[in-house]
């Protein structure tokens, strides 16, 4: 193998590399405002929940027991 076809093979798995880091980059960033928009929503849920423990009027009473206990 001459040494124009080692730095052309380098340079060839260099740009298959750049592209996989470019494209991990991006499911990365993806990732981060998917998480960003489920702790937003996991915080609203919790905010109700408090909102309804704080208000028992609201949470359904429970369930008499069956009549054979």
């Amino acid at each position: 193998m001459t040494e124009a076809e080692r730095i052309e093979k380098l340079e060839t798995i260099i740009a298959y590399q750049e592209q996989a880091i470019e494209d991990l980059n991006q499911i990365v960033l993806a990732q981060a405002k998917e998480i960003d928009a489920l702790k937003r929503l996991v915080a609203n849920v919790t905010e109700r929940l408090h909102s309804l423990a704080e208000h028992p009027a609201l949470v359904e009473a429970p369930e008499p027991p069956p009549p054979h206990y």
